[in-house]
């Protein structure tokens, strides 16, 4: 127990290639990615929360996983949450390198560039799952994916495709063009309208996101091939990070849809 503590610090993420998985939804995302090559380590379950979800420890149980019958206290201690699910997972890392996140030429990449909050990495994540796209890149100075709320608000899709975490932005754009992506940066100074670039993002795409306070930085938006802004109709200032993401990430999914190929 004391090991797992631990792991709500990056620091001891870091050293120990391992996090922590909270919820019997995202419990059970994680045992499924182990049966496809990931690796949960323990399962902690409180009495209360094995009889709610006996298929989730029987899973586990069948997988080999050492389930460990915990406190509800002890549980408190593993979970960031304020109602403790009772369910903790210990699961070794997620993120893959670069190189292999883009050998399979994914045609559609959302890389994230200074993003610190983790709450929007997570629904970035989601979001990319669901838009059908190849991979995701933390880059730069961007917020660790496996921080718990980043995972909470992933709702299980960090298990679904391949994430990577990569310090160096230079070295994620030379890789993401050799790899035939063309760099899009969503700027709300962007020179072309959403709205107009269908035929443009029908082209393999990694999409550039920035921090919701700055933006993508403004080096990394003038190096992209396009710098595309969504336009707003209302009276809204902008739209959040994630909102915005889901918007680009949709329209090129669309774009590479069979009909319009």
């Amino acid at each position: 127990m004391t090991a797992a503590r631990k792991l709500l610090r990056r620091s001891g993420r870091e050293r120990a290639g391992r996090f922590v998985v909270e919820g019997a939804r995202s419990v059970a995302e994680a045992l499924d990615w182990a049966g496809a090559g990931g690796e949960v380590r323990e399962l902690f379950v409180t009495e209360d929360a094995a009889r709610r979800h006996p298929d989730v420890l029987a899973f586990a149980m069948a997988a080999g996983v050492a389930v460990s019958t915990v406190t509800e206290e002890a549980a408190s201690g593993l979970s960031e949450t304020v109602t403790p699910s009772g369910l903790v997972a210990v699961c070794s890392r997620v993120d893959v390198t670069l190189a292999d996140a883009l050998a399979g030429a994914p045609r559609l990449v959302a890389v994230l560039v200074d993003v610190a909050d983790p709450g929007n990495a997570g629904t970035v994540i989601r979001v990319a799952d669901a838009a059908g796209a190849g991979a995701v890149v933390l880059a730069g100075d961007s917020v660790d994916p496996h921080n718990g709320k980043s995972v909470r608000a992933s709702a299980g899709s960090i298990f679904h495709l391949p994430v990577v975490v990569e310090r160096n932005v230079g070295a994620v754009l030379d890789a993401c063009r050799s790899a035939g992506l063309q760099l899009v940066a969503a700027d709300g100074n962007g020179e072309l309208s959403l709205d107009d670039a269908d035929d443009m993002l029908a082209a393999p795409t990694a999409w550039l996101f920035g921090s919701e306070a700055h933006g993508v930085p403004a080096a990394v938006s003038a190096a992209a091939d396009h710098r595309l802004r969504v336009p707003i109709r209302g009276r809204a200032e902008s739209l959040n990070l994630a909102t915005a993401a889901a918007v680009c990430l949709y329209a090129s999914a669309r774009a590479h849809a069979p009909s319009r190929q």
